[in-house]
């Protein structure tokens, strides 16, 4: 094993007098080639092109002498750092930080940025990384090879968002571009790069976070469920149209989806038949992507105001499903509010993590329910029964009744 493992960080700006030090020691250096090129390297050591930090942590192990690595920006965030400490390779290691490549970011766009959500982009992770874009104003993404800024905008399409590149930050080479997202697509990126993704803010007023990675939907009321009245906007009030009647609209049916369906961050929930956006609404405040949809526009109009009005951003989309549906994204869950049997099947080909839906007759309610099954769903049917009641007096103000289906997808074997 190395008598001593030293992982230097480099930000393109001198290297500190303990980085120098460490280096003029070292029998084995690994790094990326411009690292390897840097005239404080000792020309007698071992050098490792780095490629698997995998790899290279074994080599490292097996080494006997002084061992360091250069890798790029800070190399415990999101670095070279993880990897080296693994249990299987028993690396102790000495870090050398230097400014991270999304701190260097936001400060070549003059901007804060604790406020950011940070995502790592590869080909695997892609989807997940455009819906945190979708769902969050300020995101930095460090991107890779086949998963940056033109794939990114691809997948945004639809959604307007500002991107700012920085190319080959710290280098000779380095650029920064601020251009719309529906341009970055006609560009050729250089490697290595990061992208800030901003826009979607939805009203509030900015106040200082005092928690990294919060945006404005953490200052919107608490609770969850929360009565329709909560998602009126211009002056709509209780029972002013169809967002606001029929079984559907119950905040506890609301409440009972929500839990099933479980929205997170790096998710894109669809909500078909958004009415009044209560749903739609709740499922971003989780951190999720929302693209709601009706066949109404005036229903999406009102999923957007009550969006701006929760400060949290959604894309509403009209059209009438099942067709509406095939230009969209892929969804990780969905929550059914119109359409019936065809909706249910046409979701259940994309295969989303879970659906649920919910009907009004037992009849309906085993229709969904087999759809669900032979879609390969396991299904849960509840029939769920509220009562509101009048505190003054404990007397009956309102009741619902209605079936809720949900359905967690059967993973099939190969």
């Amino acid at each position: 094993m190395a008598d001593r493992v030293t992982v230097i960080g480099w930000d393109g700006s001198p290297l500190t007098a303990a980085a120098r030090s460490a280096l003029s020691a070292a029998t084995l250096v690994a790094g990326a080639a411009h690292h390897l090129a840097l005239p404080e390297v000792p020309s007698g050591a071992e050098r490792i092109r780095l490629g698997s930090v995998d790899l290279a942590a074994r080599r490292i192990a097996g080494h006997r002498g002084t061992a360091v690595v250069l890798a790029d920006g800070d190399p415990g965030f999101f670095g070279v750092v993880r990897t080296l400490r693994a249990p299987e390779h028993g690396l102790e290691v000495e870090v050398v930080p230097a400014v991270s490549s999304v701190a260097a970011a936001f400060a070549r766009a003059g901007m804060p940025w604790e406020d950011a959500r940070i995502v790592v982009a590869h080909q695997r992770t892609l989807r997940r990384a455009v819906n945190v874009c979708r769902a969050h104003p300020k995101v930095a993404v460090l991107t890779s090879p086949g998963a940056g800024p033109a794939e990114l905008a691809l997948l945004l399409e639809g959604v307007h968002r500002t991107f700012v590149v920085c190319e080959e930050l710290g280098t000779d080479r380095e650029q920064v571009s601020v251009l719309t997202s529906d341009k970055a697509a006609d560009h050729s990126w250089r490697d290595p790069n990061v992208v800030l993704v901003i826009g979607g803010a939805t009203g509030g007023v900015p106040t200082a976070p005092w928690l990294t990675g919060q945006d404005p939907a953490a200052r919107t009321v608490r609770g969850w469920g929360l009565p329709t009245e909560e998602y009126d906007s211009e002056g709509e009030g209780p029972g002013t149209g169809p967002a606001h009647t029929g079984a559907g609209a119950d905040p506890a049916l609301r409440a009972a989806q929500l839990a099933r369906l479980g929205p997170r961050t790096g998710d894109l929930v669809w909500d078909i038949g958004c009415a009044g956006g209560a749903f739609s609404v709740e499922a971003a405040r989780f951190g999720a992507a929302v693209i709601a949809v009706d066949a109404d526009p005036a229903a999406c109009a009102r999923t957007e105001r009550a969006a701006r009005r929760h400060g949290v951003p959604l894309q509403a989309v009209p059209g009438r499903a099942p067709h509406v549906l095939e230009s969209l994204p892929e969804p990780d869950v969905v929550r059914i509010a119109a359409g019936g049997v065809p909706v249910v099947t046409a979701c259940t080909d994309r295969r989303p993590e879970r659906i649920v839906a919910h009907a009004s007759t037992r009849d309906e309610a085993e229709a969904i329910g087999a759809a669900l099954a032979d879609g390969g769903y396991a299904v849960e049917s509840l029939l769920l029964q509220t009562v509101g009641l009048d505190p003054a007096d404990w007397t009956e103000r309102e009741r619902s009744v209605v079936f809720l289906l949900s359905g967690r997808r059967i993973d099939r074997a190969p």
